[in-house]
């Protein structure tokens, strides 16, 4: 699927709260919201999605995390953080799902969280691990986060926000705390730096909403000279810390952009091409079925 779920949609159709256009008004403001996981009658997505809001789950309960390249099994107490543009579904496997989750958008991130704290988390740098197995102890440290988190949303106090804020960045912090006790990232920091600025780069220019668009970025190069270093070494430097050529990445993303574009748009396959930055829709499928074996008519009629 890869498609994006919106917050309205969210609202809408995964809550069963009402229609689309009851919760048009979310999308221009800032917004945030806490959940008890339990408590929730969420229709069940069984497709890889991405997201226009940011969501940190405490899961109690045992399941399956997919991302786009990756099955996490989750037993116990576990912190999540959904990265939204990371492809990624939620399988149940125990019937006892627990746990809270909050989510807010970038309005919210853009009024109150605008900071270091933030940027250097799951949430905003996919090179971060995120997925947190918990004891018992860290665990209860980061339930009651969520509670007073809940109980504040719960109450009238009119800065409730600002409160919520506060709680956020103990949450985020109390993260960091165990990125160090597990002794954090071995790789250089330079080389972590350089590729979360590349994948960010990435990332941008999607996803792509009409044929109007197009991609300026699309070879190695490109990335480079607008990080105005030499593409060797931003090459070594993703190699060094994703273990995949930054071609392969580039590649990756355009194909599962293209997937995208073939499920949810009427374009037709030239155009896509076009949007893509493919000079010739023939090229286009020549990289599209070396990436998923199938020509993207095939793909298409498969839908």
């Amino acid at each position: 699927m890869n498609g994006l779920l919106t917050l309205q949609e969210f609202y809408a159709s995964i809550l069963n709260k009402g229609t689309m256009e009851q919760f048009s008004h979310l999308s221009k403001m800032s917004h945030f919201n806490v959940f008890k996981r339990g408590q929730i009658q969420c229709a069940r997505i069984t497709e890889l999605h991405r997201t226009d809001f940011h969501k940190i789950s405490l899961v109690v309960g045992e399941g399956i995390i997919h991302f786009e390249d990756r099955k996490v099994p989750i037993s116990g107490k576990t912190l999540v953080f959904y990265h939204r543009n990371v492809p990624h579904v939620w399988e149940p496997v125990s019937e006892d799902q627990q746990g809270y989750f909050c989510l807010f958008n970038s309005h919210f991130i853009e009024t109150f969280l605008l900071d270091t704290v933030f940027r250097d988390t799951p949430l905003m740098n996919m090179i971060m691990n995120p997925v947190y197995p918990l004891s018992d102890a860290e665990a209860r440290i980061f339930e009651l986060i969520f509670e007073r988190m809940h109980d504040e949303m719960e109450g009238d106090y009119e800065k409730k926000y600002e409160v919520i804020v506060h709680y956020l960045h103990l949450l985020l912090h109390e993260t960091n705390k165990l990125c160090t006790l597990n002794g954090g990232d071995k790789k250089p920091q330079a080389s972590v730096v350089l590729t979360a600025l590349f994948m960010e780069m990435l990332e941008r220019q999607f996803p792509i909403d009409s044929s109007d668009q197009s991609l300026s970025l699309k070879k190695p190069s490109d990335f480079a000279e607008k990080l105005s270093i030499h593409v060797n070494h931003l090459n070594r430097s993703i190699k060094e810390v994703t273990g995949r050529s930054t071609t392969e990445i580039i590649s990756s993303r355009l194909a599962n952009e293209a997937k995208a574009l073939l499920r949810h748009t009427d374009s037709s396959v030239a155009e896509i091409a076009y949007t893509l930055g493919f000079e010739h829709p023939s090229n286009f499928n020549n990289f599209f079925k070396k990436q998923t074996r199938l020509t993207p008519k095939s793909f298409r009629a498969e839908i």
